[in-house]
């Protein structure tokens, strides 16, 4: 038997996650050192320069490269043109639409007030029914949105980079359109790929515009959000709270003025942590390297040109 036959030599590195070499062999691929491999798959989301370190010692026989969660930006010095480039987009948007709910409901509700309340006193909460949304991003996340939230019968407005239709949403804009259409919002929810042009893209002129009930839900990148813009907001009451997954710095170091606010829930990056995520990536790493060897577009396709 040739190697041809065995199908596409892959190396899953730094970490060989066990579901993750079983989900090479499933596709059809053999799992082999990073020196043979015509493909990689890598399974640090964090180490750039171990990649970049990799590819360069590899000599160019790198093929294609897997990456291992939808946010890349890390990985943006490395990307190049040579190579076919695939990320972890789309499939973990169930799990992060899942606690971007949670913290819309949490805002609302005013669930973070009263875990910590020490007496019988109602503070005051809206509905989530009903309630006018502006959701920024039109990727997986979104998508996944947009369906858990359908019972609520929310008025959702999606804005993206590319202001094609998409199903279940009251209407769609381009980023250009965003003050206007943050106007009176009750809720905005941050869930779109960190770029340069995205960094920053929700700050005072934006919270500002916001009605001072609302939540601002932030389940993509830290650094999409003006930090001290936010603080600004909620130290004045001009908006109702924040709900944040991701922060900028991050991790928030102790003592951050952020964790004074009783209206601000902040989790430690867990809407999809690596136990979440890896059966999802195993089935796309699967199906993916079937592709590769069948010659197929791949799933999560990497732009190199747009970073994400």
């Amino acid at each position: 038997m040739t190697a041809a036959d065995r199908g596409p030599a892959v190396a899953v590195t730094p970490d060989p996650v066990p579901a993750i070499r079983d989900a090479v062999v499933a596709g059809g691929g053999q799992v082999v050192e990073p020196s043979r491999a015509e493909a990689v798959i890598w399974t640090d989301p964090r180490d750039a320069d171990g990649l970049a370190a990799l590819l360069e010692a590899e000599g160019g026989h790198v093929d294609w490269v897997q990456l291992p969660y939808a946010g890349i930006e890390r990985f943006g010095p490395v990307l190049d043109h040579d190579r076919t480039w695939s990320c972890a987009k789309e499939i973990y948007g169930p799990q992060v639409a899942e606690l971007a709910l949670a913290l819309l409901l949490a805002g609302f509700r005013n669930l973070g007030r009263y875990a910590s309340a020490t007496t019988w006193q109602p503070l005051g909460e809206r509905n989530l029914l009903g309630a006018r949304l502006v959701l920024l991003g039109g990727g997986g996340i979104t998508a996944n949105l947009v369906r858990v939230l359908r019972p609520f019968g929310c008025q959702l407005t999606v804005v993206r980079r590319n202001p094609t239709p998409m199903e279940g949403v009251t209407a769609v804009f381009g980023t250009g359109d965003l003050d206007e259409v943050l106007d009176g919002a009750d809720g905005l929810v941050v869930a779109l790929a960190l770029t340069p042009e995205t960094t920053g893209i929700v700050a005072a002129a934006q919270l500002e515009r916001l009605a001072d009930h609302a939540w601002v839900i932030n389940v993509a990148r830290g650094p999409h959000i003006v930090t001290g813009d936010l603080v600004a907001a909620l130290a004045a009451g001009t908006i109702g709270g924040a709900g944040l997954d991701v922060t900028d710095p991050e991790p928030l170091p102790d003592g951050h003025p952020l964790w004074s606010f009783p209206n601000c829930i902040i989790t430690p990056h867990v809407a999809n942590t690596w136990e979440m995520a890896v059966p999802s990536l195993a089935s796309q790493v699967a199906d993916n390297v079937r592709r590769w060897a069948a010659g197929e577009p791949l799933l999560g396709p990497v732009d190199v040109h747009a970073g994400y």
